[in-house]
């Protein structure tokens, strides 16, 4: 299928982002009826709906969503391209988008609120998903993955830093039963997780098996939660543990967990992810992490 025009698929894209007639045509600088022809062109072109229609506007269809991941990254594309035809590149404004898994929010918004207090001009998205946003795609612009060193095919690849995790428990869980004082004891006692792939889990899935697992949990405020109800023990990032949960057993090397750094490399040289990546760096080598 061959597009007339990319304002079509421009429109719908932002009519996917906004949610609303109204607020795609504010954005794009046009009347709303022309944002309802386009959109009602594309359908017809394709054949396919792209949105359903509701009392509170549009919300896109799986084949709307597939869409805006087209369009977002077109966007972004032609954006950048116009900047450095008009010289503009070096303008600090628009969309930043930053992915990254949620128990890291304690390491990165610091760094976002630098970011945001030296450039107003940018609009920052932080989003955690159980999959892996796509950044060829456009789904983000600067990506934090954990463990083994990405390999994506056109991603630049960088080390963020390395984040020492330790095992914790809540005091009424010891005092129930009892504190494990080496490795041999561990069998005897359960646990709360669910990073099977983390280094911490390799090893406890080595040392004790997956069955001593006794709830897997796949949020860090339910995994507190959990420890604090003293259902197990569990590995937490050393740094970021709570007062009301005690140390178990001290940080180990083969637990710690390497973070990388990941952008597009369309968009790896542009002034904005620059500037994103020096505030996550700097956060990441503040004297509290490891």
């Amino acid at each position: 299928m061959t597009f007339e025009t990319w304002d079509e698929v421009r429109t719908a894209y932002h009519v996917a982002r906004a949610g609303t007639v109204s607020g795609a045509a504010e954005a794009l600088g046009v009347h709303h009826a022309t944002v309802i022809r386009h959109v009602d062109a594309l359908e017809a072109r394709l054949g396919v709906k792209l949105f359903q229609r509701h009392a509170r506007g549009y919300t896109a269809t799986e084949a709307g969503a597939l869409l805006m991941q087209v369009g977002q990254s077109t966007d972004e594309r032609f954006a950048q391209l116009a900047a450095r035809l008009t010289g503009g590149a070096e303008a600090m404004t628009g969309d930043l988008t930053v992915t990254s898994l949620p128990l890291l929010a304690p390491l990165l918004m610091p760094a976002l609120a630098a970011l945001r207090h030296e450039n107003p001009g940018l609009r920052l998205r932080y989003l955690t998903d159980t999959r892996v946003l796509r950044l060829e795609y456009g789904e983000a612009h600067v990506a934090i993955r954990a463990g083994a060193r990405p390999q994506e095919p056109d991603n630049v690849v960088q080390p963020l830093c390395t984040r020492a995790v330790a095992l914790y428990a809540a005091p009424a869980y010891l005092a129930a039963h009892g504190r494990p004082e080496n490795d041999s004891d561990l069998p005897r006692h359960a646990f709360v997780g669910a990073e099977h792939r983390a280094p911490f889990s390799v090893w406890l899935a080595e040392q004790v098996g997956e069955a001593a697992i006794v709830l897997a949990v796949n949020d860090p405020a339910d995994k507190l939660a959990a420890l604090r109800a003293g259902l197990g023990l569990g590995f937490l990032f050393a740094g970021d543990a709570p007062d009301d949960l005690e140390a178990v057993m001290a940080p180990r090397e083969d637990w710690a967990v390497p973070l990388w750094l990941v952008t597009h490399m369309d968009l790896h040289r542009t002034p904005k992810v620059q500037a994103a990546l020096a505030a996550i760096k700097a956060a990441a080598a503040g004297p509290a992490r490891a």
